[in-house]
């Protein structure tokens, strides 16, 4: 058996260990947005890159009121994110602002990440740390219990409430260029603590993620792109199976599965530094829902920087 294989089969084993969750939002397409979930990848792109997401989650899921006003639910999410090498930092920074909402609670998290990027073996590993400021509001105007709101002794006389958290994260993020990639993470790893009494705390989230990249040997323009996603915070999990079929590294397309909640089609294109994707999850439960969509786009730039003065001699003028 070739060492190539080895962490490849550690990652397997890892990933049958794991528990089934989660408080952080998900994405369908993970392989393209992993600065989200690994604060090791930061620096590991070819120039600065930018990119955007716009989720949303059970479209059509609804609720009404008393007064037959229907409000909007269903999980939406948005992610800016960048990231970049810094050759002087031994490694890269990163950043990403996401807003997840979700029935009448929405957080607004703001990540900053440092990776240090070494050579390790045949590929590069990374070592990312994680600041994370969340924002958490939640409208208990909309909340309508059974009964009497006026007797409910967390809904009185409360309107809305927002408080903010101070958390972080660790990721190790290892990969072979044009080969595979592993990663492992643990977010909101202080678990912060609201403390007034109501017990609301952040929960820690694990997440492994691997990907491998094959070329048919009589078809150098077709790759095929397994990768698999798991989130687990101890009590529950989550896993993501996907393959898709890339061809002349322009466009591409294939299935996802997350495990126990339904397919994933996944299509999308590179055109020069550009690139854009699209997805859409499947309905397969009596949410109720007509699926969820995911559209992201992401653009990345080289800048040249000279950090020094070219000195050039001549043994003429010595």
């Amino acid at each position: 058996m070739t060492r190539k294989f080895i962490p490849i089969i550690f990652f397997f084993t890892l990933a049958g260990m794991l528990l089934k969750a989660q408080q952080l939002p998900q994405y369908s397409q993970y392989m393209f947005n992993r600065i989200a979930y690994n604060p090791g990848y930061a620096g590991t792109t070819n120039g600065i890159c930018v990119g955007g997401l716009i989720r949303q989650q059970w479209v059509g899921f609804e609720e009404t009121n008393a007064e037959g006003t229907s409000f909007n639910v269903a999980p939406e999410t948005y992610v800016v994110s960048i990231n970049s090498p810094v050759k002087v930092l031994r490694g890269g920074l990163a950043g990403t602002i996401i807003q997840d909402k979700i029935g009448y609670q929405k957080d607004i998290t703001v990540n900053l990440i440092y990776a240090y990027q070494t050579m390790l073996g045949a590929g590069d590993l990374g070592i990312g740390l994680q600041l994370s400021l969340i924002n958490k509001t939640i409208d208990f105007n909309k909340l309508e219990p059974p009964g009497d709101k006026g007797n409910d002794p967390v809904l009185q006389n409360k309107a809305e409430e927002s408080d903010i958290y101070i958390d972080g994260g660790l990721g190790l993020y290892y990969s072979v260029p044009d080969n595979y990639y592993l990663g492992l993470s643990v977010l909101q790893m202080r678990q912060a603590k609201k403390n007034d009494g109501t017990g609301m705390q952040l929960k820690r989230q694990i997440n492994v993620i691997g990907g491998y990249e094959f070329t048919f040997p009589n078809t150098p323009s077709l790759d095929v792109l397994p990768s698999v996603m798991i989130k687990t915070d101890g009590t529950s999990s989550q896993y993501d199976f996907t393959a898709l079929l890339r061809y002349n590294n322009k466009v591409w397309g294939g299935l996802s599965y997350r495990y126990q909640d339904s397919p994933v089609i996944i299509l999308g294109m590179q055109y020069r530094d550009f690139n854009i994707g699209y997805s859409y999850d499947i309905p397969t439960s009596s949410i109720g829902s007509q699926g969820s969509h995911e559209v992201r786009v992401g653009y990345c730039f080289k800048i040249e920087i000279d950090k020094f003065k070219k000195i050039y001699r001549n043994t003429r003028f010595l």
